[in-house]
């Protein structure tokens, strides 16, 4: 686990308030205030639930982290074993009561669902499964078969069925309905929080175009316009580290249309909506015929989805660029 994401507001005030790293907690106990975070940053570390401990966690949290998302992904041990996953379902609520022992402020887990050969009974399990632990915040995420794993190739194999759009739509819904009546409101298409405070505020500069420093193997980087990315290899960017070189792979300076289609294919999933402002012409006319077929509702002068909206979040975003 190695890739470190700070996001950073825009405004000089408002900058170092976020930090985001995968690592340990006896690696990272200098880091933290090397950085010189805000006294109210957000410091948060992703893990899986077999690869912490009580210990771990609480070193975790005396290095300066405060946030900690669970990849819990199922509570059902098929559906574990097709994602490749190597945790006991029975250790999530363990990791969750160990992390809220430790101190941590946040305590999130992360869903997938559509997995091939979950029932939307299985889904159903897992979510109430999450629940029963009280988390702060939930992030549910529709299975994307990617190109070269061996989940591709079994399904080009016609060895297991490929995700069914109808199917993710049933659970996401599923979904939304559940976590709401467990106070946990939807701020971002797939994200859920028990209030504001709870939101993942480093996935919230992703999302809003703020400026970010990655580091580690494989980070990206996102600062006035000018976007980044480190080798992915460790040893390479541990190579390029030791040599005094930067351990940057390739850049990309973003002009003004780049940034601006960005934040439309990107603020419209927030809750908050996508100023109207942002759609050039074409956008702005395609508004009522999205806004007639209830998928987008027009909030004090947003863009913002409605419930058959974030399902069909994609047509959206191409009618609107």
């Amino acid at each position: 686990m190695s890739s470190c994401r700070c996001p950073r507001s825009s405004s000089a005030a408002g900058r170092r308030r976020c930090c985001r790293r995968r690592t340990s907690g006896r690696s990272c106990a200098p880091s933290v205030p090397r950085f010189g975070l805000d006294d109210d940053a957000e410091v948060t570390t992703e893990a899986n639930p077999d690869s912490v401990t009580r210990e771990s966690l609480a070193a975790l949290r005396e290095a300066g982290f405060t946030r900690v998302s669970l990849g819990m992904q199922s509570d059902v041990g098929h559906v574990l074993r097709v994602l490749d996953r190597t945790h006991d379902p029975e250790r999530v609520p363990r990791a969750v009561e160990w992390a809220r022992q430790a101190g941590f402020d946040q305590v999130s887990l992360d869903l997938i669902y559509g997995t091939p050969g979950e029932s939307l009974a299985d889904w159903e399990r897992s979510l109430r499964a999450a629940l029963d632990c009280a988390p702060d915040h939930v992030s549910a995420y529709a299975l994307i078969v990617e190109d070269g794993t061996a989940l591709a190739r079994q399904v080009r194999r016609g060895e297991i069925a490929a995700p069914d759009d109808d199917d993710h739509a049933d659970k996401y819904l599923l979904a939304d309905d559940l976590l709401a009546a467990a106070g946990l409101e939807w701020y971002e298409v797939s994200n859920w929080a028990r209030d504001d405070r709870a939101r993942c505020r480093h996935n919230l500069a992703y999302w809003r175009g703020g400026d970010w420093w990655g580091v580690g193997p494989g980070a990206h980087s996102h600062v006035g316009g000018v976007r980044w990315w480190n080798v992915k290899h460790p040893a390479a960017y541990t190579e390029r580290l030791d040599a005094g070189h930067a351990p940057v792979h390739a850049r990309e300076m973003l002009d003004g249309e780049t940034r601006r289609v960005e934040r439309v294919l990107l603020e419209i999933r927030l809750r908050d909506g996508l100023p109207l402002g942002v759609l050039d012409d074409e956008g702005s006319a395609a508004v009522g015929s999205l806004v007639d077929d209830d998928l987008v509702a027009i909030e004090r002068d947003r863009l913002v989805l409605t419930t058959r909206g974030r399902l069909l979040a994609d047509a959206v975003v191409r009618a609107l660029v």
